[in-house]
């Protein structure tokens, strides 16, 4: 199963395509939450949420005092675009 070209935004991918993508970058799925994905990289961790209108990132303990940080990403934006922004870590 072939992605669409990376600078295709993320709402024209099928689904499986999608969690394909998530795979191929180390993420985990979540196996009570489906629409949840984890990744852990040597100096960060995340959840990855694919929601209605948005995914939405939680770097793990990476905001000050230990919080969970947080950001969301339109999916009209690329997949290219998403990947950088939020592989790149908090």
């Amino acid at each position: 199963m072939e992605l669409p070209t990376p600078d295709t935004p993320l709402y024209n991918h099928p689904l499986p395509k999608i969690e394909k993508w998530l795979i191929n970058l180390g993420c985990h799925q979540d196996k009570d939450n489906l629409h949840c994905w984890y990744i852990k990289q040597p100096t960060w961790q995340a959840e990855i949420c694919l929601e209605v209108e948005e995914l939405r990132v939680s770097y793990l303990k990476a905001a000050p005092e230990g919080g969970n940080l947080n950001r969301s990403f339109k999916y009209s934006l690329s997949r290219q675009d998403i990947e950088d922004a939020v592989f790149s870590g908090p």
